[in-house]
């Protein structure tokens, strides 16, 4: 099927859908991820984008049954050079087309993804279309004008879980494909804004039994169940979208251990008092440099988020700076320098991604033992 990308700015890209056709709006981002195609659609903080991967050719390797992030994808729509028809690997259960289709997300491919993501490099993060049925570019670009952004948007209502649940599934290893946490060390909630599955793999491997909670649980709530630590999780749009989630957080600051990961770490930063704003085109990919600035080491990070947070606004100065960006020299971690609260902007669950800062979930695990 003949398919057009358009922008909001009247940059039209034609090319080929190549899983269902239809029409879909969002923000148009790009992803530098050589690979994790499957983490990357399924990851929920992608909801209302429109993903590019600058990757040239992906789908090689199919879909599998361990590497979902959530319990379905959240992509509005995907992006690629090529798409390759034929994957092979031992896990894949399906192709990468039969997965969009299955789940009715557009796939658009034949398009040139460098000349697209230079220029979103250049004027930013824009609005866009996907359509086989509309191809007439000038009403495209009006209709990508039109759609809704994502500033103030409340983006986690639609990705939080209904309702509380228990998570015993640890990490996947290749000798053994599931495995379970042999021992209970702590309680740990866990506030759904749109985890990924591998937040709650790697505190299940850490040793921690696992209540994952949706986005409008009270601090009462919370506090209720007694845990030892609470994580604010990662999740989709403007953290300013949230107030209430901002204000349950700044309720439960210094009564118990939190960990904050990417949007938990920007309301975390609002419940302190400060401000976030919108980054010109987000970091997003596998391999994003931060400088840890207490002990000055270098991680490469996967990352996955359009704002940041003002560390100059924050009007606590306890509230210290941690990590920085060396790309753009953004916030990418903070800490109260006496209450037991510290978070980061990337994700040290990675999947995809290196995995260099995994040391924060013992971090947290030490933070909570201290208590």
């Amino acid at each position: 099927m003949k398919a057009i990308l358009a922008l909001e700015d009247g940059l039209t890209f034609k090319g080929s859908a190549f899983s269902v056709g239809g029409e879909c709006y969002g923000e148009v981002v790009f992803n530098t991820s050589m690979m994790g195609y499957q983490e990357i659609i399924t990851d929920p903080s992608y909801k209302g984008q429109i993903v590019t991967m600058t990757y040239p050719l992906i789908g090689n390797y199919g879909i599998n049954e361990e590497d979902f992030e959530s319990r379905m994808p959240y992509v509005e729509g995907f992006v690629v050079k090529e798409v390759s028809h034929v994957h092979n690997n031992w896990r894949a259960k399906g192709s990468l087309a039969e997965f969009l289709k299955k789940y009715n997300i557009i796939g658009i491919e034949g398009i040139d993804t460098r000349a697209l993501t230079k220029h979103l490099r250049t004027y930013g993060a824009k609005k866009g279309v996907i359509s086989t049925i509309d191809l007439d570019e000038k009403s495209l670009v009006e209709k990508a004008k039109a759609s809704p952004g994502l500033i103030g948007r409340d983006l986690v209502k639609e990705v939080t879980c209904k309702g509380p649940y228990d998570w015993n599934e640890g990490e996947f290893t290749f000798t053994k494909e599931k495995t379970d946490a042999t021992r209970e060390i702590y309680n740990v909630v866990v506030l759904d804004c749109g985890v990924k599955h591998n937040i709650l793999r790697k505190l299940v491997s850490c040793g921690c039994h696992v209540k994952v909670v949706p986005a409008t649980t009270s601090d009462k709530d919370i506090l209720a169940m007694k845990p030892d630590g609470l994580v604010l999780s990662n999740g989709p749009g403007d953290p300013e979208g949230i107030p209430y989630v901002i204000e349950n957080a700044r309720k439960l600051i210094g009564k118990l251990p939190i960990f904050g990961i990417c949007l938990g770490h920007q309301i975390l930063g609002l419940a302190f008092g400060g401000r976030t704003y919108k980054l010109k085109f987000g970091h997003r990919g596998g391999n994003q440099p931060v400088l840890n600035l207490e002990n000055k080491k270098v991680e490469i990070t996967a990352q996955n988020h359009g704002f940041a947070v003002d560390m100059n606004s924050i009007p606590d100065k306890d509230v210290l700076l941690t990590h920085v960006n060396l790309n753009d020299k953004t916030t990418e971690g903070l800490r109260h320098k006496e209450l037991p609260v510290f978070s980061i902007q990337y994700h040290p669950e990675a999947s995809p991604g290196p995995h260099d800062a995994g040391y924060l979930f013992d971090r947290f695990l030490e933070m909570i033992a201290k208590r």
